[in-house]
């Protein structure tokens, strides 16, 4: 109710005490309009300050999904094939930004060209659910072909200081490639039958919009040579930084919440023991 349309009574004299002993001070009736203001100005005041955190925080998170969706995003290097390059336990920033966005603003706008051996991250072309890192060997309009693991596009030598060998040149389809005259293990039927119509003079044509890729660790790297060529859609970027790296510590965790639980918990409490700092945050090139 509000107390300020009715009329407020005027305080009573105070009256002498009994005796001619002076009573105790009559304390002014405090003004009800204060009584009532106040409440409402402390609640304004929280009010606002709600709106001002909430409003904050939805900032940050749109902020947040703006960066992942657009700008970069985190990756994490599962298995050998890009070694010594990438290793497994590597975290990476990638940065999604760098070849365009596939519209009409990546003529106007400085971005780069996917260039051979530039490292990039795409939609693995068999499951585009799988995120895939490899390097960039062929680009279109390239005729390559492989002898005994050495690379030769457009009939040069192709110099590659990153890659790395484990076995003797002992593989005919991996090492001599391309080979249509027999199959491999793992090769999938698709690309097996598209590459056959692509390969002239011993050489494998990379047609336009299309890359072929391979993983620096050339002997044990399931890559363009098994399921072919990456197509310019499916490419996300390139990786920019490894902000984190971790020790081989652990490589299948129990599947269950106890063991992913524990998982966690042993990641944290030895951060220091099993974080490779001499790669956390180095420049991926």
């Amino acid at each position: 109710m509000d107390l300020s349309n009715h009329p407020i009574a005027s305080p009573e004299r105070p009256r002498a005490a009994p005796d001619g002993l002076a009573g105790p001070p009559q304390v002014p009736a405090t003004s009800p309009n204060r009584l009532v203001a106040a409440p409402r100005r402390i609640e304004a005041s929280l009010g606002a300050d709600l709106i001002g955190s909430l409003q904050s925080l939805l900032g940050t998170v749109v902020i947040a999904i703006f960066v992942i969706t657009f700008i970069v995003q985190a990756f994490q290097i599962p298995s050998e094939s890009m070694e010594n390059t990438l290793l497994v336990g590597d975290y990476l920033l990638v940065n999604k930004l760098c070849y365009g966005g596939h519209g009409l603003g990546d003529h106007l706008m400085p971005y780069e060209k996917i260039a051979r051996g530039d490292i990039i991250v795409f939609h693995y072309p068999v499951d585009p659910t799988q995120h895939f890192v490899k390097r960039v060997i062929g680009v279109p309009g390239d005729h390559l072909r492989m002898i005994s693991k050495r690379v030769w596009i457009n009939g040069k030598l192709l110099d590659e200081p990153y890659v790395r060998f484990l076995e003797p040149p002992n593989n005919v389809f991996r090492d001599n490639f391309p080979r249509t005259d027999i199959p491999a293990f793992g090769l999938e039927g698709k690309w097996w039958l598209e590459m056959r119509k692509l390969v002239e003079d011993g050489q494998l044509i990379v047609p336009q919009g299309h890359y072929f890729v391979m993983g620096d660790n050339r002997d044990d790297s399931q890559d363009s040579r098994y399921w072919g060529f990456v197509p310019r859609e499916n490419i996300i970027g390139k990786p920019l930084v490894i902000y984190w790296s971790v020790r081989d510590w652990d490589r299948n965790p129990s599947a269950s919440l106890e063991g992913r639980l524990y998982h966690l918990a042993y990641a944290i409490t030895h951060i220091f023991q099993i974080t490779r700092w001499n790669r956390t945050l180095r420049l991926v090139h």
